[in-house]
């Protein structure tokens, strides 16, 4: 199958990344971006169709067999303000969608193609226009997931997946493809309102070329920013952050840890952002009802901002266009959590001392917020000196009604005396307060 592509030529190509100085509204991006600390993914295409993940058509089917399941795709349940106020109810600030993922079919109206869900589906709907709304309606900024590779187009350079989908061979042709993905961009950044940040995946595809591949990624960073000079660029590579990005982004870990072998990078100084699923895949999979708990989310999450970093929980939702009703649950219990606890959580800064056994803290101006959400490795609390928000710590109390918490000076620090924590709190939090 080869598609048609709008060739087109911005005249944006003046700046390189590597000569990238954040703009004003970019600072100010960043800065709103921190504060939110929790956003939610969705990975939602035709792939639900066959509800095997949305690395599916990777794994066997042929392409042009897969894209007829275009034809039948009609997610007759999709409400898009249903999510947006289900999502908003969790806590959470920002949704990131994809837009178009792997397997090259559009979820949004594109004029480079008909492989996409308003002109290849019988549903014939904008499901992006109808969720932009639907953020802007329930306060939630709107982040766009793109794809850099293609398993689908034969202009598409072939990478080390998507071997097998049935590709002709001998038609690549980057010229063509990248002039396709910026007239898709330029569509995506000027038909939907505001969108706070472009998630770009797919680089990796290209780590093991015996020369590095040129993905081009000046001109294309320079894009997103002509387009909308307050749009965040992210790009899910795993490497280092490269000149021309806004944020950083680690997969399925916390910055600082690399159980799920995607975090090798150092830490920059940009705002981080971790993804991690509810469940163990990103697109629906009928059978992956292997949920985290609301508990196991939520120390996540806290164990995330811990690092100054946000969480980006995934959500799959069904090809009906329903979310999930254990996602749902997640949902409601995260959010009954964020709507007392939130403070500790919205607008802090990293623990100065790091994540520990017994949990970790986060920071707003001179109150720091300990919290202890392992109750067998937490007795007495050493909280070390070095990076601590004032030079004298001047009260300690229990979150959730003001009893006071003892403490005493050491050499080292400050020593909590915690005493007994109850075993059924998700997060037993200390606030100090220091001067």
């Amino acid at each position: 199958m080869i598609l048609a592509v709008s060739l087109i030529s911005p005249a944006f190509m003046t700046a390189t990344a590597s000569d990238y100085k954040p703009s004003p509204e970019i600072i100010k991006s960043q800065e709103e971006f921190a504060k939110d600390r929790f956003g939610i993914f969705i990975h939602w295409g035709i792939y639900s169709m066959f509800a095997q993940g949305e690395w599916y058509l990777n794994y066997g089917p042929h392409a042009d067999e897969y894209a007829k399941a275009a034809k039948g795709f009609y997610p007759v349940n999709f409400n898009a303000s249903d999510w947006a106020k289900a999502i908003r109810g969790s806590g959470a600030k920002y949704i990131c969608f994809t837009t178009r993922h792997h397997d090259g079919f559009s979820m949004f109206d594109t004029d480079q193609n008909d492989y996409n869900i308003v002109d290849g589906t019988p549903f014939g709907r904008d499901v992006l226009k109808e969720l932009s709304e639907a953020c802007r309606e329930n306060d939630l900024s709107l982040h766009l997931y793109y794809s850099h590779l293609d398993w689908l187009r034969e202009d598409y350079p072939r990478g080390r997946t998507g071997k097998t989908t049935g590709r002709q061979g001998g038609m690549e042709n980057w010229e063509t493809y990248s002039k396709f993905m910026d007239a898709q961009l330029t569509e995506l950044l000027s038909n939907y309102g505001p969108v706070r940040a472009v998630w770009f995946d797919g680089w990796w595809d290209h780590d093991e070329d015996p020369e590095p591949f040129d993905w081009h990624l000046d001109e294309q960073y320079a894009l997103v920013h002509s387009l909308q000079p307050a749009c965040l660029v992210g790009n899910n590579h795993h490497q280092n952050p490269f000149p021309g990005e806004d944020i950083q982004i680690f997969e399925r870990d916390v910055p600082g840890e690399n159980t799920a072998g995607y975090s090798e990078q150092d830490i920059s100084r940009l705002p981080l952002e971790t993804c991690q699923t509810m469940n163990g895949m990103w697109g629906y999979k009928v059978e992956d009802t292997n949920y985290k708990s609301v508990p196991a989310l939520v120390r996540y999450l806290v164990k995330t901002a811990g690092q100054g970093a946000n969480l980006l929980l995934n959500i799959g939702p069904q090809p009906d266009g329903s979310l999930p009703e254990e996602a749902l649950d997640r949902l409601r219990g995260i959010g009954e959590w964020m709507d007392v606890y939130g403070e500790t959580i919205y607008g802090t800064t990293a623990s100065p001392f790091g994540n520990k056994e017994w949990g970790t803290s986060t920071r707003k101006g001179n109150t720091l917020y300990i919290h202890i959400m392992d109750s067998e490795k937490a007795d007495d609390i050493l909280i070390p000196f070095e990076g601590l928000p004032g030079a004298k710590l001047k009260s300690a109390g229990l979150f959730d009604n003001n009893a006071k918490v003892k403490f005493s000076k050491e050499k080292e620090g400050y020593r909590l005396h915690v005493g007994d924590i109850p075993e059924d709190k998700i997060d037993h939090i200390v606030v100090l307060e220091f001067i």
